[in-house]
């Protein structure tokens, strides 16, 4: 039987879901089947599954018997009486994934773990405790900056033990990429930390729907509607005269525009650049010919009620925080682990019988 393994991380958002597509449709090409679950659900759980192991599920192509269920959810009204029971205990719940697993003879039970070591104490499925109670190897997907990055590696070294299997350095500045794999990752080495990959930092990846903006600025939708499912990478303001913002538009690509709704020069200008959305602040309505002119480019055009600073504040803290629920995302991601990892070290340990 393989033994069963664990995704997580030190830090929410690091790339945990990246790491489960590449991984399971690298072992689906080499034919090893996988089971694969999600044991904390981030939402409240109102069906059999978690929406991100529905989402895997669908991209790998998975049948119903390959998806697990949640054991519980961190959603505020689950952490609530579960807190109020005064149990921290996972009980039953882990009985019957551990039994599940038991189960699978050949299967590569694979499971995404909190986003954090601490994340899920309360109900008794935190990262050690779930490596520890299910007998399984961890791999620590792991956002890296500089070499401070190390010290949150270091205490989950310490905290797993030999159930670190191995950590993927994830979101890596391109530019330091070839410097990193040369210097940095045999000291980690040297640390006990086997280093699997090392993947670059893609804007891709952190962008953010058209329509994941408008719902977290509770914006008026005044044009486009069925262009929300646009993806944002970057993110611009048009606050200056007209030439400038041209020039500057004309380096970005993908962009959020916010600027004032009485400024249809600058919304005129970033029609025609890589525009995905304008997002319009303060009183007044956009001009109809500036609707029209976006309508006939396929441009959303967003009005909110907020400030810019306001506004440009709930943008940036968008950016590489959503799950990774878009098709174009899921390949990307899929390429990226592939072209970046090397897993044959954790196949051994897991013995399966795969050469990566």
């Amino acid at each position: 039987m393989p033994t069963p393994l664990l995704i997580g991380s030190s830090e929410p958002f690091s790339g945990k879901s990246a790491l489960v597509l590449g991984l399971g449709r690298l072992l689906g090409r080499e034919g090893v089947g996988i089971v694969f679950g999600k044991p904390l659900a981030a939402d409240a759980i109102d069906g059999p599954l978690d929406r991100d192991v529905s989402f895997v599920g669908g991209i790998l192509g998975l049948g119903e018997d390959q998806l697990l269920p949640s054991l519980a959810s961190l959603e505020a009204g689950a952490a609530q009486v579960r807190l109020l029971s005064g149990s921290l205990d996972a009980g039953a719940a882990l009985d019957g994934l551990r039994q599940r697993i038991a189960t699978e003879a050949e299967r590569l039970v694979l499971l995404e773990g909190p986003g954090t070591l601490s994340e899920g104490l309360l109900y008794g499925l935190s990262l050690p405790q779930l490596a520890q109670e299910l007998e399984a190897a961890v791999v620590l997907v792991h956002s890296w900056r500089d070499s401070r990055s190390v010290e949150p590696l270091l205490a989950a070294r310490n905290q797993l033990g030999e159930r670190l299997a191995g950590v993927v350095l994830n979101g890596v500045d391109p530019e330091g990429l070839a410097a990193l794999r040369a210097e940095v990752e045999p000291a980690l080495e040297r640390l006990g930390l086997p280093v699997l990959g090392v993947m670059p930092r893609s804007p891709l990846l952190r962008s953010v729907t058209v329509e994941e903006l408008g719902r977290r600025l509770d914006a008026k939708v005044l044009c486009c509607r069925e262009r929300l499912d646009l993806l944002v990478e970057t993110l611009s303001i048009g606050a200056m005269n007209v030439n400038s913002a041209m020039e500057f538009f004309r380096r970005r690509r993908n962009m959020a525009v916010v600027t004032g709704a009485d400024r249809t020069d600058i919304q005129l200008a970033a029609l025609e650049a890589s525009t995905q959305c304008l997002i319009l602040t303060g009183v007044g309505e956009p001009l109809p010919q500036l609707l029209s002119r976006a309508e006939e480019l396929e441009v959303p055009v967003l009005k909110v009620d907020h400030d810019t600073l306001t506004t440009v504040e709930t943008i940036e803290a968008a950016f590489g925080h959503v799950n990774l629920h878009e098709p174009v995302k899921a390949g990307y991601a899929i390429r990226l682990v592939e072209e970046h990892c090397r897993f044959d070290r954790l196949f051994e340990r897991l013995r399966l019988p795969v050469r990566a």
